[in-house]
């Protein structure tokens, strides 16, 4: 891709970022619908997970519509009709997913509900196809995955408010409460997203982000989103398909694994509240919120490498920047009238995610083993523990969760040169693997199986799979002249 280096780039930069709010405010959010909907319809708790398996499965089914429809015309969609036009599109999509909440609040139909959610979930999909693609493009190709972090900690602060926010719409107030929720009530946050959705898609038609992203010839490919490597030293190795390469294949399955554990850890967690602690239903927001700021305190942390400052200034940011994320936190659910004494204790948890993040050195090979070992540790002592100890322990996989995906998308396109865009597709297609992974889990959790405490299994089995990709990846690319361990990164990813 070329770069799009102009004077509009922090502003374009800047107008992207309000998608990235969006995904991660819906995704969030559903944590609390489920609860919510298995109180009052009592369903089972795999039913219950239908929520996340309809609105992740959506993103496939988008990739795949996206592919298919590419492929019959001849051209790629987006390089048709551009790429701020479809991000308009898909915001438009998603907009009327969310009309079908007023039906499915009106008659309590968790039929309508979940297909509302399908349909917003296929217009995030196009979104995602073109946003994450300008976010690589809009700089230097160095910092690509740099800005992928710091776009996704904008994510992240939508994950952090969002069940607070959809809490307060459907339980009438934040601060703790014995009010039962109406099912009818949970149709105005989504109207009003809805409306959001459509006001967005207006400034983006408008805006200053580049409509077209121009191709390159093969011979200036580059072959990594980091260009941490010199490709003239890279053995050359032409295959017919993206699937072809070992990193991109095993890859695939890798973010099956990842988006699946990051959302069932967190959907799952209600649950697990209620049974073990008996938590009330309207109390679980900020710790669902917590959770998700995990990954925003993990991912401003990497974000600190896409700045030109010196290792001192890095080293020096990368302990401060993690607690201003968690004051973040702090300071919303004080805002929200929560009780933030409970959480302090995390910040002595934090420590750990801080040392794993300098360990890592930048390597995302590294940094995912890891991480994955971090977060391994941290669902065995939730499952092995009781009270607010297991709890905090689920909690604390979302820090570990955090740079996963810019580190097994960075492994798995990396030495694919032409191939480089079909197998960020094939990548993106696997996002199901958070509906799939949060039904498996739900369904485990039954009394007569696992439980609900030892359905945490697993995400330990999700875990160990990625560990086993950080050690083959770095393997496979080794065999294409791509050493990690030999190269100076430009920073955490």
């Amino acid at each position: 891709m070329e770069q799009n280096n102009t004077k509009n780039y922090g502003a374009a930069l800047l107008t992207l970022t309000t998608v990235y709010f969006f995904w991660g405010f819906v995704a969030a959010s559903n944590d609390i619908l489920i609860p919510v909907f298995k109180e009052k319809l009592h369903l089972e708790q795999w039913m219950s997970q239908m929520i996340s398996f309809a609105f992740y499965v959506a993103y496939t089914v988008g990739s795949i519509i996206y592919y298919f429809v590419s492929k019959l015309s001849g051209s790629d969609v987006l390089n048709r009709y551009g790429y701020k036009n479809g991000i308009a599109a898909g915001l438009i999509l998603s907009a009327l997913g969310t009309l079908l909440f007023y039906p499915a609040a009106e008659t309590a139909s968790f039929f309508l509900m979940i297909t509302g959610l399908f349909v917003v979930g296929l217009g995030f999909s196009l979104q995602q196809i073109a946003a994450n693609a300008l976010v690589v493009a809009l700089g230097d190709p160095k910092t690509g995955a740099m800005r992928l972090s710091l776009t996704g900690g904008v994510n992240n602060f939508g994950t952090t408010i969002g069940p607070l926010l959809v809490s307060f719409a459907i339980f009438g107030q934040v601060s703790g409460s014995t009010h039962v929720a109406s099912i009818g009530a949970v149709k105005f946050p989504y109207l009003i997203l809805g409306a959001l959705f459509l006001l967005v898609a207006v400034i983006f038609k408008f805006s200053k982000v580049p409509n077209k992203i121009h191709s390159i010839t093969d011979d200036e490919v580059i072959t990594s989103p980091t260009d941490v490597y010199d490709p003239v030293k890279v053995k050359t190795i032409s295959k017919k398909s993206a699937l072809s390469y070992l990193q991109l294949s095993l890859g695939m399955i890798a973010i099956f694994v990842y988006v699946g554990v990051e959302v069932s850890t967190a959907s799952n967690l209600p649950a697990f509240m209620k049974e073990k602690l008996h938590t009330p239903t309207d109390a679980i927001a900020p710790f669902i919120s917590l959770y998700w700021a995990s990954l925003m305190i993990g991912r401003w942390t990497a974000s600190v490498g896409a700045f030109n400052l010196s290792d001192t200034a890095k080293k020096l940011f990368g302990v401060v920047i993690p607690y201003v994320a968690f004051a973040v936190f702090l300071l919303v659910n004080f805002i929200a009238q929560r009780d933030i004494t409970q959480f302090y204790i995390y910040a002595f948890v934090i420590v750990v995610l801080i040392i794993a993040n300098l360990l890592s050195k930048g390597n995302p090979a590294r940094q995912l083993l890891i991480f994955s070992g971090c977060a391994i540790t941290a669902l065995l002592i939730g499952m092995l523990s009781s009270g607010m100890v297991s709890v905090f322990a689920f909690i604390t996989v979302g820090l570990f969760c955090s740079t996963l995906w810019p580190c097994i998308y960075t492994l798995a396109v990396t030495g694919l040169g032409t191939h480089t865009n079909e197998g960020s597709s094939f990548l993106i297609m696997m996002i199901m693997g958070g509906g799939f992974i949060s039904l498996l889990q739900g369904y485990l959790a039954k009394d007569n199986l696992l439980g609900i405490q030892w359905s945490y299994l697993v995400g330990v089995a999700c875990f160990v799979y990625l560990a086993f990709y950080a050690i083959k990846a770095k393997s496979a690319l080794k065999a294409q002249g791509i050493d990690f361990d030999k190269v100076e990164t430009a920073g955490a990813h």
